[in-house]
């Protein structure tokens, strides 16, 4: 899921990781290293890669970057017997030795599941060169793979559990906020809360200011 997420072409690849035979090392001609991906049903993802070439946006043109492609599969070989000058002119195709793998090479762009195609050499000396959870790496002084920290990943059933709940603090009640507060004078509704005699009183005096002034118009016209 992780390599389909990616956007690498694995559908007709029969498993992932996939590994071959140590003969892909011997391989020297292009052709055999294409008909060897087509065998393997990895040659979708090289098409992939080859119809996403495009010219780069921005001043990069002018700085020898002209051109961007997608990554295809990276080929994972243990002993260079032709294998990287066989396969070094597939478009998007990536080679590494397994004692030279990084992290720029298994993880673009720090996106995980990259599409690896691995030799059968290259597959046995992972556990030689990085070790396994019960014995340390032999070529290298003092590595250990690293373990997860958390055995049981389900954060929810820890936090609810009887021994967390235990002794942690009790909730604390939700804290009131003062409102803001409203001059009565200038906001009908804090007045009618303070006074709900003063919408009545309010308007009768807009009906005596009505009043008033149709008797001052009535005495002018006499």
């Amino acid at each position: 899921a992780l390599v389909m997420a990616r956007g690498h072409r694995v559908d007709s690849v029969p498993q992932v990781p996939l590994v071959v035979s140590n003969d892909v090392e011997s391989c020297q001609k292009t052709k055999d290293a294409v008909a060897i991906l087509k065998q393997l049903g990895a040659f979708d993802d090289v098409d992939r890669a080859k119809a996403s070439r495009a010219v780069r946006t921005g001043k990069g043109k002018m700085r020898n970057r002209r051109h961007v492609m997608r990554r295809g599969p990276l080929v994972v070989y243990d002993k260079n017997e032709g294998v990287r000058a066989a396969f070094r002119n597939l478009p998007g195709v990536d080679l590494c030795p397994v004692d030279a793998l990084n992290l720029l090479q298994l993880a673009p762009g720090g996106h995980v599941g990259r599409f690896c195609i691995w030799t059968e050499g290259a597959f046995k000396r992972l556990d030689e060169i990085y070790g396994t959870v019960r014995k340390p790496s032999a070529l290298k002084t003092g590595y250990h793979l690293p373990r997860p920290i958390m055995s049981n990943p389900d954060v929810a059933r820890l936090i609810n559990s009887d021994e967390i709940q235990a002794v942690v603090r009790p909730a604390k009640p939700a804290q009131r906020r003062s409102s803001l507060k409203k001059n009565p004078l200038r906001n009908l509704g804090t007045m009618l809360r303070l006074n709900p005699h003063a919408k009545t009183m309010k308007r009768q005096a807009a009906l005596f200011q009505e009043r008033r002034l149709k008797a001052k118009q009535a005495a002018k016209a006499k």
